[in-house]
């Protein structure tokens, strides 16, 4: 009897969690449509009765524009919630196996953060899919925020554990391997307190309540933070090592992993804003919103460039995505893909169209959001691709005889 050869995932490595993580990035930017095209009076984000009013008043384009971004983020949140399991029960059986306690002496071990990564991120979509398909929900949110404090703060500190774990063992014992160190692969844990920190800091800017903005806004500064220092330490050794060794072949597309974190940032940092500018005095100038925006999409360009020079002359793209070799890392393509899209959006409505440098739904508008629906759309694309390649049956299996 002929067996199956196995798929790539079922090799795991705690990088499948990225494939959960692009997932949930996918719904998120389809919610972009709904947050920035359709109006959403006296709320910071559109909710269920605003999204049927604006398809009960629009036109056969608005509510084709409706029925795609809510189908979109109903397959992406499935798929994102669907992987999430997979993993947690994968990562589990793992753990048990002598591949993981190989796996945790190396480098490589600070990449189990892509848990509590994932974890935070389809809290994220939850909400999401909360706002969008859930009548009546703006009326009790309130009670809602602290519920969401208590998860991700326990996500946090399960983060803490995980990083404790890595940073104990090399500051203690040593071990870390600088030479292989030829990557951005330390920036992940930075990446993972980040999606922390902007989950924290959605009680800054939606809460009418003063006191649970504020521990919002206290709690989402911490992990923002936490996430800048370990975004610098783990960027200067990774560019130390690469100087002498060159980028790892593989581990090549966390040399955009600042692409996403960015965004991440970049949403804290307006919902900071805002939450200050409601209860506590501050003014939340149009300009200065530009201005940060616009240096976060800036750095945004420039790591793509650098990653995209690295990864061209690697040919990483005939090798991983078309080749005959496959890579968990390759999941890390998709979160800059998802992350620059959806900087793009905040950066045109918050940014240009706010500061009345630009002219709603205008041509220069739609040309703009076009740059960031070819973003979306290839990162579905990819996701798609990656999906099948990894978890898909491979091409030359044979069918098993029934006994």
């Amino acid at each position: 009897m002929s067996h199956n050869p196995a798929r790539p995932a079922d090799t795991y490595s705690p990088l499948y969690f990225l494939a959960s993580l692009g997932a949930g990035g996918l719904a998120v930017s389809f919610f972009m449509w709904l947050m920035h095209w359709l109006p959403h009076p006296g709320k910071t984000v559109p909710v269920f009765e605003d999204i049927t009013a604006a398809f009960a008043s629009g036109t056969v384009v608005t509510q084709g524009m409706i029925v795609l971004a809510m189908a979109g983020i109903a397959v992406f949140a499935f798929l994102n919630l669907k992987l999430l399991v997979w993993n947690l029960r994968s990562f589990a059986a793992w753990t048990k196996t002598d591949a993981y306690a190989k796996f945790a002496k190396t480098n490589a071990q600070s990449q189990v953060m892509a848990l509590p990564l994932a974890l935070a991120m389809s809290i994220n979509v939850m909400f999401v899919l909360g706002m969008v398909f859930v009548p009546g929900l703006w009326s009790v949110v309130e009670y809602l925020f602290p519920l969401a404090v208590i998860a991700f703060l326990a996500i946090g500190a399960y983060g803490f554990k995980l990083y404790g774990g890595f940073l104990g063992r090399v500051l203690t014992e040593g071990g870390f391997n600088c030479a292989a160190n030829n990557n951005f692969g330390q920036i992940l844990p930075a990446f993972a307190f980040a999606m922390v920190g902007v989950g924290l800091a959605a009680p800054a800017a939606m809460s009418t309540l003063p006191a649970v903005a504020g521990l919002g806004l206290v709690l989402s500064t911490f992990f923002l933070m936490t996430a800048g220092l370990i975004a610098v330490v783990a960027m200067v050794l990774g560019l130390r090592s690469m100087m002498e060794h060159g980028a790892n072949p593989e581990t090549a597309p966390t040399l955009s992993i600042i692409v996403p974190l960015l965004a991440v940032l970049g949403i804290l940092g307006l919902r900071q804003s805002h939450g200050l500018s409601a209860h506590f005095g501050s003014s939340e100038m149009a300009g200065e919103t530009l201005a940060m925006l616009t240096k976060f999409l800036s750095v945004q360009i420039l790591f793509l460039l650098f990653a995209g020079l690295v990864l061209v002359r690697q040919g990483y793209a005939q090798r991983f995505i078309f080749g005959a070799e496959n890579s968990p890392g390759s999941y890390a393509l998709v979160c800059p893909g998802v992350g620059f899209a959806v900087l793009t959006h905040f950066w045109l409505n918050k940014g240009l169209v706010d500061a009345g440098l630009m002219v709603k739904f205008s041509a220069g508008y739609w040309a703009i959001t076009a740059v960031a629906l070819a973003s979306q759309f290839a990162m579905i694309w990819l996701v798609w691709h990656l999906n099948r390649r990894h978890f898909g049956t491979p091409k030359n299996a044979e069918a098993v005889p029934a006994e």
